[in-house]
Formats: C-alpha cells, sequence, structure tokens
C-alpha cells in the first residue's frame, strides 16, 4: 500500500530495547524509518524538534507512566498515538483513550498485526487535503482525513475522525452504538469515551444521546 512518497517516519518510547530493537527492524524492513527512546523525556524532546508520522508508546515506562506521556503530546500535537503495552486492562485502556491516544495494543502481539494499524493510522494523516470552500449554508464539511467547521478543519484524532465522520454522513438519523465501533480493540464504553471527547470540540447539542440506542448528529 503506497501511502506517500516520502518515507514514514515513527518515534518510538520503549524501555524494552530488546522488542524495541524487534519492531524497528521489522518497520525497517518495510520501508519505514523507526527512531526508539527508552527515556520518555527524551522522546518528548526529540517529537518537538522533528516531524514524525506516529508514535508508538509503551505505558510502563521510566521517568514517568505512559499515560501521562499522552498528556504531554497532546499539548502541543495531534500525532497519531498507538498504544504498545502489557497493560491490558480496560481501566488503562479507557484512560489512554481518554487522554486521546488513538489505538490501543496489548502485548503480546504479532507483528504483521502491528504493521496493519500503523498503515490505518498514518493513511488519514498523510492523506490530508487542503481545506475547500464552505458550502453555502453548511457548517460541517466530511473531507478524506478531515472535518471542516465553518471552512476550518478541526483538531481530531483519528478515532475521534472515524466516529464524527460517521455520524455527521448519517445526519438526522439515529446511529446505534455498535456502528460506531472501531476496527480496533473497542468497545462501547470507548465508544461513549470518544463521544464525550469529540463533543467537547464542537458547538452545544451538536450530538444527541438516543438512550440505549446510540447517537444522533443534528447540526448543519
Amino acid at each position: 500500500m503506497d501511502l506517500g512518497q516520502r518515507p514514514i517516519k515513527i518515534l518510538m518510547i520503549e524501555d524494552d530495547l530488546e522488542l524495541a530493537e524487534l519492531i524497528g527492524e521489522n518497520l525497517n524492513r518495510v520501508g519505514f524509518l523507526v527512531k526508539n527512546y527508552p527515556l520518555p523525556k527524551d522522546g518528548i524532546q526529540k517529537l518537538k524538534e522533528e516531524q514524525f508520522d506516529l508514535v508508538i508508546l509503551d505505558l510502563s515506562l521510566p521517568q514517568m507512566d505512559g499515560l501521562e506521556v499522552i498528556r504531554e503530546i497532546r499539548n502541543f500535537s495531534d500525532i497519531p498515538i498507538l498504544i504498545s503495552s502489557a497493560r491490558g486492562e480496560l481501566e488503562d485502556k479507557r484512560e489512554a483513550f481518554q487522554r486521546e491516544a488513538d489505538d490501543y495494543l496489548p502485548k503480546p502481539y504479532d507483528l504483521e498485526e502491528l504493521l496493519w494499524r500503523i498503515k490505518a493510522l498514518i493513511r488519514r494523516y498523510r492523506n490530508r487535503k487542503p481545506p475547500t470552500p464552505q458550502q453555502e449554508g453548511t457548517q460541517f464539511q466530511v473531507e478524506e482525513g478531515e472535518i471542516l467547521y465553518n471552512g476550518k478543519p478541526l483538531k481530531l484524532t483519528f478515532g475521534e475522525y472515524q466516529i464524527l465522520a460517521k455520524l455527521i454522513k448519517n445526519r438526522g438519523r439515529i446511529v446505534p452504538k455498535e456502528e460506531l465501533l472501531l476496527g480496533w480493540e473497542s468497545d462501547l464504553k470507548s465508544v461513549e469515551v470518544l463521544i464525550s471527547r469529540i463533543r467537547r470540540k464542537l458547538p452545544k447539542n451538536c450530538i444527541e444521546t438516543v438512550r440505549r440506542i446510540g447517537y444522533r448528529f443534528v447540526c448543519k
């Protein structure tokens, strides 16, 4: 799959050096450029200095917990964040998504699955189109990889984009929660978390909750 002409650059924050080397070798083999930083503060600083396409982040790290790393990154970047962690509890997943991680892959996992998920995440971010002129009477527009509000792109993570785009495309119709489940390890609680995050980025009352069924997008 062609994901663009320039190489895909991945920043990894993983203190298991043996695993980091294994992941790096496999991703380098398919043409990705991977830089690993065992210390999260070093990784965060590098992300501020250099352009990357995706972050692979462990949660159990020295210096600071990976959940806090997500918060630090989101203070300055909307880069896709894929969690790679042995912490597979539901609470860890929920907290990661609340802090705006885009995907969560519990260890151990197959490296081919990691590759699929990386490609799915960066496809939207690499292929964004410039904003197009706003259509008369239309506040929200769904473009390839982004959503415009009054002609300006909303700052959305990959998961938020997927859900909001489906709601807008079905404007006025009730979309069951099950239809909003994403392709990765997602559950109904994760959908609720993402909806809550999306609401904070939209005008008030754009998304209605239809009890026990799903959601309806009602703005123009």
